[in-house]
């Protein structure tokens, strides 16, 4: 980075030589300005040579040092292995391996620090990088692309002209590590005349502020100098800003040197010192600062600082005169009279290279708003910078993090009645309220991230920093979070940092010509069966890329969580298809990313860290060890885990298992399984899998064509008892499908060349809930199971939320298990009702039903009678517990029992 204390020699001051930490900035990104252009190596170097230290102040007055912690230093209470232990896991070979991982975690780290302040800086490259409003009445635009030798912005706004905008390999607009920088000037009006300063700067949002006020910049300095500055100082330090406004001209300006090569040489500050010294050794003394510099001829030696005391603290006692500084600022009026956007709002661009193989169009990586491409055409992005009066102002707060999620899983260009794209707008006002009336608490968006075809989904991500125009703008995107939260929903979406789209033409493959910019190179880089890029994560550039792409969504669209979509093809090489047969082995062989491990391990922590109610979601099949442990405990850091495993269980029940051979014993191993972190488990019954592209949803399986009675009665009962035990069963999180609650009868397809394009299935058919028929009851069911959770807490019921499951009986096919003080009792038998089946329970009391699946309401018999609805405890002892209760039981229903009241015995 080029900054004014690395070009010319100031007069040395005397200052405490305590270091200060500066947070990095979470503002506004209207007023981000952070220019970063790295010098070579060889100037680099000569930043550290001196140090110095007020040692007479020292004296006087104790020096605050600040506490600091080398890169890579082992924080307290840390254990790579801890959560081994935790678990009773006892394998030498993954144990090493946690350490050996540590170890190159705390070596990564020592490399990021090497180029950023922190971990928040390394998270933060959206700051500079992409296209930002600059407050020096420009556009300054950012992308890396090592492999590039030119590179320009094309687009409207320059009539798609390869050279007007450049940076050049050589030039300040390129650095060491391929990144290029180019600045697109605001167009000064007609009549105007340019600012007498040449970083003159303008606030672009607010209409009015001091630099308006007709007072000229003259007056202004007139005005530090005499009233800051004190009498006897020189006139180098009453004109600090003159000076460095000529400073700052000379070398950025138009005139000043445009190569590395034409930037002459810049003394070390020792040498700048002692030059000084010697110009200005016949000066009377009051034109000097009362202070100087004690060498001891030691090379890298800590310099001394001798000055005056009565003029320490008079010097130490003013506040820089940054007041003086801000006066000069002008608001946008002043911006709007004197200037046009170098690239206004909505102008289209595309990043231009010239590379080895040739020149190149591309997409920027770090573009916000991209269209896609149509009729063959290349795909365009397009700057987004409304008008400070018309971009979208935020009106509500983050939700309050709850302590059980309630998900309703959804994709927005589906979430219409007629068959076309919805848009952002749409989901708005139709779906939102409806999510909420369904009593969840959260929503997860697929999809949301622009991507190439619209028929995958969404899973082939081209531009990770940009919303899906087919949906809507930014701001449509913004309005829709906002209104999420201010209807108490929590907003997560699917992010899919686990491969990319391999087309060139729009996505990051081949960016900038090579083949090793974001992506592995040769069969590591694609994956084995879905034609996508597979990113290099041991890589710095490409986790820079994809930490800020996390911290960029919390902190532009005030995301609350992510769900990482697909982990095992990331973590291992085989991208996850392989047969797991849950030998330890298996997690730490040949086939294990490290480098991926690392990725997972540094985004939890950086995003815990910083947005401490944030909420990770991890989608692993292979279910690796740790995923839900602290990152300090040898663990990936996760707030919770997906059970895959119990959807593929119910879709094998209902497809391939008559209903009187389900075994409730696999039914409850699959459900809980291992147990281990349980409480941290996220289940579903079906998610999208189930009903898109080519998929069929339970209801379709279900009902299908039915049109008996009886059909009708088993599909709606077997619907209602499968969430109902998925929901109650597991941890303290649940997912939904859209539609899936009120059993939507058809699955979903996009459009696609096989059908034609056609939106038929590509829609949700809510006019379902219109009439009262077997979807509203369904629906019904669903919002009461949701205010299980919502009025009486049944997900935290129960030791760490956990139920205890006392009878599973295969021959019955009967199902009971307590939560808190509830008791949850399934028949799962086709045929054989029960008139007073005995089930344990741990408490004496008076039991009663709070949900009953066989109501009317929800579409059932109602069998039992509402005399039954309350059950008192016999003293006798039943599946190990010293108290039962004689409950009827019709085939194919369940019931939720809570205790009411307690008696003593």
């Amino acid at each position: 980075m080029i900054s004014l204390a690395h070009t010319t020699w100031i007069p040395l001051l005397p200052t405490s030589s305590s270091v200060h930490n500066f947070p990095f900035p979470q503002s506004d990104r209207t007023h981000h300005h952070h220019v970063r252009v790295s010098l070579p190596a060889s100037k680099k170097k000569r930043r550290n040579k001196c140090k110095c230290t007020a040692a007479d102040y020292s004296q006087s007055k104790p020096q605050q040092h600040r506490k600091t912690r080398q890169p890579g230093a082992e924080k307290e209470g840390v254990d790579p292995v801890g959560f081994l232990a935790k678990h009773g896991i006892t394998h030498k070979a993954f144990a090493q391996f946690l350490r050996e991982r540590h170890k190159a975690l705390k070596d990564l780290k020592d490399e990021i620090f090497n180029r950023h302040l922190n971990l928040m800086e390394l998270a933060s490259g959206f700051e500079i990088l992409g296209m930002h409003r600059n407050v020096q009445h420009r556009v300054d635009f950012m992308d890396w692309a090592p492999g590039a030798r030119y590179c320009a912005l094309v687009g409207d706004f320059n009539e798609w002209s390869p050279t007007e905008n450049s940076a050049r390999e050589g030039h300040f607009g390129h650095d060491d590590y391929g990144y290029w920088f180019i600045i697109l000037e605001d167009k000064l009006r007609e009549g105007e005349e340019p600012d007498k300063l040449y970083f003159q700067q303008y606030s672009y949002v607010d209409d009015y502020d001091k630099g308006d006020s007709g007072v000229t910049v003259e007056e202004i300095f007139k005005k530090a100098n005499d009233e800051y500055w004190e009498p006897g100082e020189d006139r180098f330090i009453k004109s600090r800003y003159e000076v460095a406004s000529k400073l700052y001209e000379q070398i950025f300006g138009p005139n000043g040197p445009q190569t590395e090569d034409e930037l002459e040489e810049i003394p070390d500050p020792e040498t700048r010192y002692k030059t000084w010294k010697e110009q200005h050794k016949d000066d009377p003394p009051s034109n000097l600062p009362p202070c100087d510099v004690i060498d001891n001829g030691k090379e890298y030696d800590i310099f001394n600082i001798v000055d005056d005391p009565v003029w320490r603290e008079k010097f130490r006692a003013k506040k820089p005169p940054i007041a003086y500084w801000l006066e000069t600022r002008k608001g946008r009026k002043a911006w709007l009279k004197k200037y046009t956007p170098g690239i206004p709002h909505l102008s289209k661009y595309r990043v231009y290279f010239n590379t080895p193989t040739g020149p190149l169009e591309r997409v920027p990586a770090w573009a916000t708003y991209v269209i896609p491409d149509a009729d063959g055409k290349q795909a365009f992005a397009v700057h987004w910078e409304p008008p400070p009066e018309t971009a979208y102002k935020w009106k509500h707060k983050h939700p309050i993090k709850p302590k059980s999620l309630r998900i309703y899983e959804c994709h927005v260009g589906i979430s219409g009645q007629e068959p076309r794209v919805a848009s952002f707008s749409d989901f708005t006002k139709k779906v939102l309220p409806h999510v909420k009336e369904a009593g969840y608490n959260a929503i997860q968006l697929i999809g949301v991230l622009e991507h190439k075809d619209y028929f995958t989904v969404g899973y082939r991500v081209t531009n990770f920093y940009a919303v899906s125009s087919r949906f809507g703008t930014p701001d449509d995107f913004k309005r829709l979070v906002d209104e999420a939260h201010g209807l108490g929903l929590l907003v997560f979406l699917d992010m899919v940092h686990s491969y990319a789209a391999a087309d060139e033409m729009v996505g990051l493959s081949l960016f900038d010509g090579s083949n090793d910019c974001y992506f592995h190179t040769g069969k590591r880089g694609h994956h084995k069966f879905w034609g996508t890029r597979m990113f290099k994560y041991g890589d710095h550039d490409v986790l820079h890329f994809l930490l800020s792409n996390l911290n960029w969504w919390v902190l532009e669209y005030q995301i609350d969580g992510f769900h990482f979509h697909s982990l095992p093809s990331m973590l291992y090489t085989h991208n996850g298809f392989a047969s797991f047969t849950g030998d330890m082995e298996e997690y730490c062989n040949q086939y294990v990313d490290k480098d991926a491990l690392l990725y997972l391990i540094l985004a939890n922590e950086i995003l815990h860290a910083l947005h401490p109610n944030i909420i990770t979601i991890a989608e692993d099949a292979t279910l690796y060890p740790g995923l839900c442990e602290p990152t300090s405990q040898g663990g990936l850091g996760f707030d919770y885990f997906v059970n895959l495993s119990a959807s593929e269980m119910w879709l094998s029940f209902l497809e391939n298992v008559p209903d009187h051979e389900w075994s409730m014993s696999k039914l409850i191993n699959t459900l809980i399984g291992e147990r281990i972190n349980a409480d941290k488990m996220l289940l579903y019954a079906e998610n999208h899998n189930q009903s898109i592209s080519g998929g069929r949803s339970f209801a379709e399986i279900l009902f299908g064509s039915s049109n008996t009675e009886e059909s009708l009665l088993r599909g709606c009962s077997l619907h209602k008892m499968i969430r109902l035990i998925t929901f109650t069963i597991g941890g303290p999180a649940y997912l939904n499908f859209m539609g899936n609650e009120f059993g939507h009868p058809k699955g979903v397809e996009f459009p696609m060349s096989s059908n034609g394009f056609s939106y038929s299935l590509a829609n949700r058919h809510w006019d379902l809930l219109e009439n009262d028929g077997l979807h509203s009851r369904l629906f019904a069911f669903d919002k009461d199971m949701m205010k299980l959770d919502s009025n009486e807490r049944i997900l935290l019921r129960g030791s760490r939320g956990l139920p205890s499951i006392h009878h599973v009986n295969d021959s019955t096919m009967v199902i009971s298990y307590i939560r808190g003080p509830f008791l949850l009792v399934f028949n799962f038998h086709p045929e054989n009702s029960y008139e007073r089946y005995n089930v344990g329970v741990e408490e004496a009391g008076e039991y009663q039903i709070v949900m009953n699946t066989d109501e009317k309401m929800y579409g059932g018999q109602g069998l039992i009678g509402h005399d039954q609805y309350v059950q008192r405890t016999i003293s006798r002892r039943i599946d190990g517990v010293r108290f039962c209760l004689e409950v009827p039981l019709p085939s194919r229903t369940a019931q939720v029992y809570k205790l009411t009241r307690i008696l003593r015995v």
